[in-house]
């Protein structure tokens, strides 16, 4: 039935709480690792060349043996499953052999064992075989002949190189694991707290707001009214009300009180029915999911009420009102916070209402007064305004401030910031000697007695101020390097340039990038990279002026601010810095040098602007770079346009790609093609189309191909741009044919960085599979750049590609040097004839002679013929009966954007 509340089971209450189970980082290892493993596995064994599979802790496959099946068949002949599991019994149950090797029935088969552990857990064992090439062995003890066929043989001493290589690579896996476990967990107890911490000042707040009635001289029933209302706001219900039980089974409602939107309960406010939840000396606690029996919940039905608690509001030792706050808009679990803040309000007026009608014993007013301020959760203290003496001090004020009190600091160190005509507010107090923050809520009331007091309640919110000051420590340093970041760069930046102004004095910013950073990168690996980053790092961090104004902006790129007061050691600071980066590196047990291009910009001198000076000095850092790099560059309105211009446009382009190359539009311009009608013998026209990228920058406008894709391929970005043409124009195809007018194909440029991507082939898949089309309808276009530069490893990626049922085309045919055996040898279905050898093609012999040999070399390797550059129709009719199968230029159409081109093509041809 109904849930009744006493104070003790209350406080029993406060002291449970709910546990979340939480996975470990080895378990979480493992299964991660389970989802992937197969793929990882067999490059690693292609790779390296040894037969493996994985175990999980239980000894259960987590994947298949990596390798040829047929050879692996023969492998299980001599290493059984009895095998496998004694020797993972080994080094899973051993706690100093996580690595075993065994000999087998061949001379040179091996077996091993490698077990990743975290402490005495075994997270994963990898089972390793090696068939080796260079074993020796004694003939007359082995009765099975040795290997020599595998696909995958290795040297004795690569294989045991391997067995280490994988058990420290899955050990550091298993180390970043646990470490980022931990910082989940962490990351999700400080949110937790904070939460809590909120709801906490949230209910001291209120709680302070409801105290502070205790010496209000409005009728009882305001007072009522003004509880409740703060109450039920607090809580966030919908309805609440007061009243008083007469001659056994009869009340009057004395005040009601609803959310905005929310009906009154009670329209006849006397001589109402008390309904069962009143007249008890219990509180009752309703939630949405009590049970009870059927008549208690057709009362409540009635009313439309969902949850509620309902108290006592005892007088002299008897209940003489009754408070019952209710949720009659949804369901409503009350939680134990909630019931404790009810209790704790519904004893303040209590106390009012016992102090309003005992008006002649102020000694018992005191009392119950005191007997409440002893139980807030905070610490509270009333002082005589007129004399300054203390008149009351609560438990936890008492207990927690015992020092304060006895050396009579009160008012030094908790009222001293209060504005002298201030009648309420808070601030927060920094208590050094304790290393505390609290903070105080104070307000002027009158006293018991009538005399006007200070009170003042105390909250403790260290752990809230030390929460902040990591949060924002996080928010202002570099992870890696442990320098100030950008944020914390343009805020420090904003405060010397300021300083300057008001001062007259000048400072300097310097904008430095490594040089050729990528380049250690590449070569010694990025954990390398970020020692050197680092050691630069500590380097600048120790040069004397800019010691506490060096930040990190990103990759290989720092901000040092030369502050006003140190401007005059400017050329020491510049001469230190030269001399750091002139002495090697040590790294990877060797001296490399690394040196830097720096740009520097005064200021105010050449501006005030935060987000202008780092522009600036990053122009100058980008000219010194351009005059040949390890230099020192000064701003000057004389710095050339173009590099400002190039700067632009790199600093947008890594804009756009963060947009998910939103900016990057697929313009689309038609491919035309005549065949015969076999019946009729007429030519039926049909349409393809070529994609090509468009950038409508929202900060530089309308840019072509020619002025963005060198750039892009120079910075790497063409990828993500090529990615975002390819999945665009295999969307539009594959639309345009689901509409069912046509059968249309749909080229696309694919540039040398992005076809000599290993995952290229992938890639291509993934996007016809996305986009269930039809490979046949995707034409990929290459330079003739491509064609001569690696061209065995060209050769093997386009045969993977063509294998998907893809076309290949080979663009701008003519423009380069491509030597003919070089095109033989590769497998293009299409040749583009480049527009410069078709434009004067209506009267020059040689443009018609150099034609006709593409199309009769075509014929020959079995590639069609496309011209491109048709702009008229001479020139069109000077190709009749020269074998070209594809015509492209802007005779038919120039590039359009999507919409204007299916307008055109697709759903009005």
């Amino acid at each position: 039935m109904q849930e009744t509340v006493t104070k003790v089971e209350l406080e029993k209450a406060t002291e449970t709480g709910s546990l979340n189970e939480k996975k470990g980082a080895l378990g979480n290892f493992a299964l991660k690792n389970a989802e992937g493993m197969q793929a990882w596995q067999d490059k690693f064994c292609e790779m390296s060349g040894v037969y493996a599979m994985c175990l999980d802790e239980n000894g259960s496959p987590m994947s298949q043996f990596s390798g040829n099946p047929h050879e692996i068949e023969i492998i299980k002949k001599y290493v059984t499953d009895v095998r496998i599991h004694n020797i993972f019994k080994r080094v899973s149950e051993s706690e100093l052999e996580d690595q075993a090797v065994e000999i087998t029935e061949v001379p040179n088969l091996r077996l091993a064992a490698v077990a990743v552990k975290s402490g005495k857990d075994t997270a994963a064992v990898w089972i390793v075989c090696g068939a080796f090439k260079d074993a020796e062995y004694e003939a007359e003890f082995y009765h099975v002949p040795p290997i020599d066929s595998f696909s995958y043989q290795i040297s004795e001493d690569k294989f045991y190189r391997v067995l280490d290589l994988l058990r420290a690579t899955l050990n550091a896996l298993l180390a970043i694991e646990t470490s980022r476990t931990q910082a989940v967990a962490i990351s999700e107890e400080s949110k937790a707290q904070e939460l809590e911490m909120t709801s906490s000042f949230h209910r001291a707040e209120t709680m302070t707001e409801i105290v502070s009635l205790l010496d209000s001289n409005e009728g009882i029933e305001t007072i009522m009214a003004m509880i409740l209302s703060k109450l039920c706001g607090y809580l966030q219900i919908s309805n609440g009300f007061t009243c008083r039980v007469h001659h056994g089974n009869l009340m009057d409602i004395v005040v009601q009180w609803n959310a905005q939107g929310v009906n009154k309960m009670f329209t006849e406010t006397t001589d109402q029915e008390v309904y069962w939840f009143l007249g008890n000396e219990k509180a009752i606690v309703v939630s949405s999911d009590s049970q009870m029996n059927a008549g208690e919940r057709e009362q409540l039905d009635i009313l439309g009420i969902r949850a509620l608690v309902a108290m006592p509001i005892i007088i002299n030792g008897a209940p003489r009102f009754y408070a019952c706050i209710t949720e009659n808009r949804e369901d409503r679990i009350w939680s134990i916070d909630d019931v404790k803040f009810i209790n704790d309000t519904i004893r303040i007026l209590q106390s009012i209402i016992t102090k309003r009608i005992q008006t002649n014993s102020l000694a018992s007013s005191f009392a119950s007064l005191e007997a409440v301020l002893d139980n807030v959760g905070c610490s509270i203290y009333v002082r005589d305004i007129g004399t300054g003496v203390l008149l009351f001090a609560n438990r936890s004020f008492k207990k927690n401030f015992s020092k304060e009190l006895s050396e009579n600091k009160l008012i030094e160190l908790f009222e001293s910031n209060i504005p002298s005509r201030s009648h309420s507010g808070n601030y927060e107090v920094n208590h050094k000697t304790r290393g505390k923050w609290y903070d105080v809520y104070y307000t002027r009331i009158k006293w018991v007695d009538g005399r006007p007091v200070s009170l003042c309640a105390i909250y403790d919110v260290t752990e809230k101020k030390l929460y902040q000051k990591r949060i924002e420590q996080q928010a202002y340093t570099d992870f890696l390097t442990g320098l100030y970041n950008r944020m914390c760069c343009e805020k420090d930046l904003a405060k010397y340039v300021d300083e300057a102004r008001q001062t007259g004095r000048t400072g300097a910013l310097m904008y430095l990038d490594l040089d050729d950073f990528k380049h250690i990168n590449d070569s010694l690996g990025h954990q390398y990279g970020d020692v050197l980053l680092q050691d630069i790092s500590n380097a600048m961090s120790r040069i004397d002026g800019i010691s506490n104004s060096c930040y990190r902006m990103g990759g290989d790129e720092f901000v040092i601010i030369v502050p006003p007061e140190n401007y005059s050691k400017m050329d020491k600071i510049l001469e230190e810095i030269k001399d750091a980066f002139a002495t090697p590196w040590y790294l990877k047990d060797s001296d490399y040098y690394c040196t830097m291009s720096m740009g520097v910009v005064k200021f105010p001198e050449n501006g005030d602007n935060v987000s202008e000076l780092i522009r600036k000095s990053d122009v100058a850092m980008y000219e010194a770079k351009k005059s040949g790099k390890n230099r020192i560059a000064e701003y000057s309105d004389n710095i050339d346009s173009s590099s400002i211009h190039r700067l632009d446009l790199e600093k947008n382009m890594f804009d756009a790609i963060g947009k998910a190359c939103e900016e990057f539009e697929v313009f689309f311009q038609p491919i035309i093609t005549f065949t015969q009608d076999k019946k009729s013998k007429k030519k039926i026209k049909h349409v393809g189309a070529e994609a090509l990228v468009r950038w409508n920058s929202t900060k530089l406008g309308f840019l072509s191909p020619d002025e963005f894709v060198p750039l892009a391929e120079y910075l790497g970005l063409i990828n993500p741009i090529g990615n975002h043409v390819l999945q665009k124009a295999c969307e539009c195809c594959r639309q345009w044919n689901e509409s069912g007018i046509g059968e249309f194909a749909v080229s696309v440029n694919l540039s040398v960085v992005q076809i000599m991507q290993n995952d290229i082939v992938d890639t291509i898949k993934k996007c016809i599979e996305d986009n269930h089309l039809n490979p046949e309808n995707l034409v990929l276009e290459l330079t003739e750049r491509l064609a001569i530069n690696d061209l065995a490893r060209t050769k093997q990626t386009l045969l993977d590609i063509k294998a998907l049922g893809v076309r290949l085309a080979l663009d701008d045919f003519g423009t380069g040097y491509s030597a003919l055996s070089s095109i033989r040898a590769l497998p293009f279905d299409i040749i583009k004839v480049d527009k410069d050898f078709v434009k004067d093609i209506a009267t020059d012999n040689y443009s018609q002679a150099f034609v006709r040999m593409m199309a009769q070399l075509g014929e020959t390797i079995g590639a069609d013929i496309c011209v491109e550059g048709i702009e008229t129709k001479q020139q069109l009719d000077a190709l009749k009966g020269m074998g070209v199968k594809y015509i492209q230029g802007y005779y038919y159409d120039k590039p359009l954007r999507r919409v204007a081109f299916e307008e055109k093509y697709v759903y009005n041809p």
